[in-house]
């Protein structure tokens, strides 16, 4: 009982150490959520085409690197096995065991074998695991194990006294444990114990492999045994014995290093050096999905899988990264790195932080006085120089020196062995290397502007990013006292987490739009398309942040996808473009400060917003993958899309024209992304954008053949292959080519048709015009014989105007003669005794005789109105040629005055005649006389 408080001290030191101060190979995670299964994963398989397959509580998960997919068991059971070989699947389940194959459709199809045992199973019968043996295949349940031959399809089943616990396979020889009677070996069939020691008959065995001639046994709770070839057992020495020794552990597994994992009940993962030190552990609090770990598989990338309780997890233990996680957020997001004279430091929001760089094991410690926000650390001569929110430091090992108390120093820049010049919240600042030290010298007076980003074009000449703002151009005295002459450039459009930086003596400013270098001839930022594309085309902008390896002339850039760096090529004034492939999502940066620091052997430091991601170039072998097509689905586009049959020939019906194609480059890295584009030829010739997605839909595609391609990129390197898929939509009945004919005798018969109704047309046309001209010239003879009729009329109206004016005339001359010889024989009436008088009388009686002014009147009236007397005539029988007259008189319109005369009476008697003559024409009266008469 003395050592079991050092010992448990011991172990909490052990864990704390290793979980809170330890780079990690990454780990990538799937929920349930993601893969669309229960929780629990009892077993892990690989298939020849590099897919993942996993035991789910749910059915068989198939992995391509891209999509999950789910096959149920046949009998909705748990799943509790899976091996994989030659193309076949095979799975334990509670009772059931069988294979899946892939059908012609991509997806898996099941056979069961169970139902082909020629002696029943065991009641609640499930299979733990399943064992592969050239051309055998073990299936263990806790009760048996049944052996089936894949070339004589015939079963043998090995009986169990006891429970067997597990089995397993080392070399070509399979072993299993019976419960309580130790370990046995499968020797013709038959079971021949190995050893019956306590270590294999009373502790449960959790793996089995071989170790230098000797078998290693891995038990639940007892440690680790190694059985000698004379048979003897022995506990095994190793260094993490102590650590582990009170972990259950439920799995494990030798890797190809000769590394050892344990998986255990409640911790993790622990991974053992061949010499049983541990080099990690990992649990939930550092990356893993669960802490239970039911099974663990090496793929052939040497990527660890664990099936866990809740989830599964990839370990990359051989990749070129390793992953720092502040757990705690005892270090902050780190902002900015360098190691310097055996020390690693570390510039974090939080302050700053170092170690002994030979030391990865050591935690960080914060530098004294240096709490608060970090924003750069730069070597320039011999003096490491930390840009603090506080101002600027000195870091001289484990301390620092004051040297500007100005508020916020983002950048450092040397410009002679004796000056400084650092950009900070309020300006540009000038340090100066005294006897004493470096202290403050003068601000650059006439810029008072954030000074995040700064690069010299020449020696007086600064250019000033701000991504609010723009970019200035600043002139600067040759005292570096203050600024003679600052131009906001309006050519270079503004952008958020832009920069400006200084590269093989060029000026180079970077955002959303792209990279543009400075032209020293004309001062003015051109655009650079080839380092510009590099930075947009795969996956997207995600900052203009760009870092300055010195060490290796390599600049370095981010986007969505990627993280890139230029280095001189051939030719001086190109330079070649190097992808990493790292999304952003996956490498936690902190957009717009995104950093990455120089460690040497060509190994880097990027530092995110939970630590740092540490990768070795030299471990990025241009490695060759393929990509798959994985399925078709074909379907119209309002119903649901069916797997179809990729060696079909058969063109589609045209109403089954949508497709969507699933493709997938088995790649298990969490920090390998891969980017695929695709084209379907003889609808669009161009490939589209990279993109992370591994499925391509197209809706409602018309009749025709098409060619469908798609490719993958993991960084720079190019699938070794790309994908081909030729297919035809058919044409619809009414576009076939027996329709097409129809069509085509139909138009010639309606050509024809046209033809025959067109001239029948323009003949019935001409036929028409010759009657419309006929016509048009009987109108016109018409038209001008109306027109004669006019004139004639307008000539017979004149005659008869003037034949009534004659007539008006003649009237007013008799009036007048009549007038005037009544008025003398009047005058001679008085004096009518003289005889000289009378013989005048009768010659004026003579004169006056009203029967021939009548006949005259009359003779000129029928003239002018030949018709009137006729008509009244006609009208009124009745009427006296007296009455004629006076309506002939009143047909001129002459008054009663004016007729007197005329018929030689006085105009009372004309009033009465004009009385008596209404009376017989039994006018009205209301009804005018002369309008009536005027109006016959």
């Amino acid at each position: 009982m003395r050592y079991t408080i050092p010992l448990y001290i011991l172990f909490f030191l052990c864990r704390n150490f290793i979980s809170a101060a330890q780079e990690l190979p990454p780990v990538l995670n799937f929920t349930p959520e993601q893969y669309n299964a229960e929780n629990q994963n009892w077993d892990i398989a690989q298939g020849e085409q590099a897919f993942i397959y996993v035991a789910n509580n749910s059915g068989l998960l198939e992995y391509d690197g891209a999509k999950w997919n789910l096959y149920p068991t046949s009998n909705k059971t748990i799943m509790r096995s899976v091996a994989a070989q030659n193309g076949r699947i095979y799975t334990g389940a509670y009772m059931e065991f069988g294979y899946w194959e892939r059908g012609n459709g991509g997806l898996l199809d099941y056979t069961s074998l169970s139902q082909n045992v020629t002696v029943p199973l065991i009641e609640d019968e499930q299979f733990w695991n399943i064992i592969l043996v050239d051309n055998l295949i073990l299936f263990q349940s806790l009760d048996r194990i049944y052996s089936y031959n894949t070339d004589t399809k015939q079963f043998q089943i090995i009986e169990s006294t006891s429970s067997i616990v597990r089995s397993f396979l080392v070399g070509k020889s399979v072993y299993f444990q019976q419960e309580g009677l130790g370990l046995y070996q499968l020797q013709n069939g038959k079971p021949v114990l190995v050893s019956e020691d306590a270590a294999f008959s009373e502790y449960l065995l959790v793996a089995l492999f071989s170790r230098e001639n000797s078998l290693m046994a891995v038990t639940q709770k007892h440690g680790i045994f190694q059985l000698n070839p004379n048979g003897e057992t022995s506990s095994w020495q190793y260094q993490a014995r102590e650590a582990i020794v009170n972990e259950t552990v439920y799995s494990a597994i030798q890797l190809s290093d000769q590394t050892l994992l344990l998986g255990t009940i409640s911790n993790g993962l622990y991974h053992l050096d061949a010499s049983g030190s541990i080099k990690y552990q990992i649990d939930q609090i550092s990356g893993l999905s669960n802490n239970t770990v039911l099974s663990l598989w090496e793929d052939q990338e040497a990527h660890v899988w664990l099936g866990l309780d809740n989830g599964i997890s990839v370990v990359n233990t051989n990749s070129a990264f390793k992953v720092y996680t502040d757990y705690d957020g005892s270090l902050g997001a780190v902002y900015a790195a360098k190691k310097h004279n055996g020390f690693l430091y570390l510039g974090t929001n939080q302050g700053l932080f170092y170690r002994k760089e030979e030391d990865a094991t050591d935690a960080y410690q914060l530098i004294p006085d240096t709490k608060g926000q970090v924003w750069s650390l730069e070597v320039i001569g011999d003096a490491l120089f930390c840009g603090h929110h506080e101002g600027t430091f000195r870091v001289e090992e484990d301390r620092v020196i004051s040297i500007a108390k100005i508020a916020g120093t983002w950048n450092l820049q040397q410009l002679s062995p004796d000056l400084i010049i650092q950009g900070n919240y309020s300006g540009l600042y000038i340090l100066e290397r005294k006897e004493t030290g470096w202290q403050l010298r003068n601000k650059l007076e006439g810029f008072d502007i954030s000074s995040r980003y700064f690069a010299f074009s020449d020696a007086q000449q600064l250019y000033v990013s701000h991504e609010y703002k723009g970019v200035f151009k600043l002139r600067i005295d040759k005292d570096f006292q203050r600024i003679t002459e600052s131009t906001l450039l309006e050519q270079i459009p503004k952008g958020a987490k832009s920069s400006i930086f200084e590269y093989n003596n060029e000026v180079i400013y970077a955002y959303e739009d792209g990279i543009f270098r400075l032209n020293n001839s004309t001062q003015v930022f051109e655009k650079d398309s080839i380092l510009s594309n590099a930075l947009l085309e795969s996956g997207g902008y995600s900052s203009g942040k760009l870092t300055y390896d010195a060490s290796n002339n390599r600049l370095w850039a981010f986007n969505a996808q990627e993280v890139l760096y230029f280095e001189p090529g051939i030719l001086a004034d190109q330079l070649k473009v190097r992808r990493i492939a790292l999304p952003s999502k996956t490498r936690k940066d902190i957009p717009g400060f995104e950093n990455i620091t120089y460690l040497g052997a060509n190994t880097y430091l990027f530092g995110n917003a939970t630590g740092y991601i540490l990768f070795d170039l030299d471990k990025f072998n241009e490695e060759t993958y393929t990509i798959r097509l994985r399925t078709i689905k074909n379907g119209k586009p309002e119903g649901r899309l069916q797997a179809i049959d990729q060696t079909s020939t058969q063109p589609f019906h045209y109403q089954q024209n949508s497709f969507v194609f699933d493709f997938s480059v088995p790649e298990y890295e969490k920090f390998r992304a891969v980017v695929y584009q695709y084209r379907l030829k003889g609808l669009y010739e161009e490939w589209t954008n990279w993109s992370s997605s591994a499925t391509a839909f197209f809706e409602n595609l018309p009749p025709g053949t098409y060619t469908f391609e798609a490719r993958a990129r993991i960084g720079d390197q190019l699938s070794e292959n790309t994908i081909q898929y030729s297919f035809t939509v058919a044409r619809p009945w009414y576009l076939s080519v027996v329709a097409i004919t129809i069509y085509g005798l139909m138009l010639v018969l309606i050509f024809i048709g046209i033809q025959v109704f067109n001239r029948k047309f323009y003949r019935k046309q001409k036929e028409r015009l010759i009657e419309i001209n006929q016509r048009k010239l009987e109108l016109a003879n018409y038209e001008n014989e109306r027109r004669i009729m006019k004139l004639e009329n307008e000539k017979l109206q004149q005659d008869v105007e003037s034949k009534n004016r004659e007539l008006a005339a003649s009237t007013m001359s008799i009036v007048k003669k009549n007038e005037l010889l009544n008025a003398i024989k009047k005058e001679l009436d008085s004096d009518a005794q003289e005889n000289e008088l009378k013989s005048v009388i009768k010659i004026i009686d003579k004169n006056l005789n009203p029967k021939k002014d009548w006949e005259f009147f009359k003779e000129a009236f029928n003239n002018a109105d030949k018709d009137f007397l006729k008509k009244i005539k006609e009208l009124h029988p009745k009427l006296t040629p007296n009455d004629l007259k006076l309506c002939a008189y009143l047909r001129l319109n002459l008054s009663s005055k004016e007729i007197a005369p005329l018929l030689n009476i006085s105009v009372r008697s004309v009033e009465i005649k004009r009385y008596r003559l209404r009376k017989k024409m039994e006018l009205e009266h209301e009804d005018s006389l002369v309008e009536y008469i005027l109006a016959v």
